[in-house]
């Protein structure tokens, strides 16, 4: 039996030595692989088939309906009492906090560097809950 016969199974031919010539530890020179090519051109997992493809129209259509369906959900929530001008000042806040505790970070990592110690511990130090 040849190797090509004996990689049948997985269709992945390899080139080392039969029988009693394999020696142990025996390196193959093609790897091991389930896919059926190894050595096959690149094919991107993202691949758009050709009944896939809307026309423009369609597409512009779908957009609309979208819109409108945003529009109703913007109505419901502005008759909840929410208001967009609300939305963007606790956008704003989040930002500012956000901004606040990266510069926090980073002046406890350097204090840790500086002690020569985590910052993990300089949270029980400080007083800070690590889920802050």
């Amino acid at each position: 039996m040849n190797t090509e016969q004996s990689a049948g199974a997985n269709n992945c031919p390899v080139s080392t030595p039969e029988g009693k010539d394999v020696r142990k530890g025996a390196v193959k020179r093609t790897p091991f692989s389930k896919f059926k090519k190894v050595h096959s051109n690149f094919k991107s997992p993202l691949q758009v088939c050709e009944s896939a493809k809307v026309s423009p129209a369609e597409e512009v259509a779908e957009l609309v309906r979208r819109r409108e369906q945003l529009d109703i959900e913007i109505t419901q929530l502005e008759a909840e009492g929410y208001r967009v001008d609300e939305l963007e000042h606790h956008i704003d806040m989040l930002h500012e906090y956000n901004d606040i505790k990266d510069i926090g970070q980073s002046l406890l990592g350097r204090i840790a560097a500086l002690r020569g110690t985590t910052t993990r511990d300089l949270y029980s130090q400080f007083g800070l809950e690590l889920d802050d």
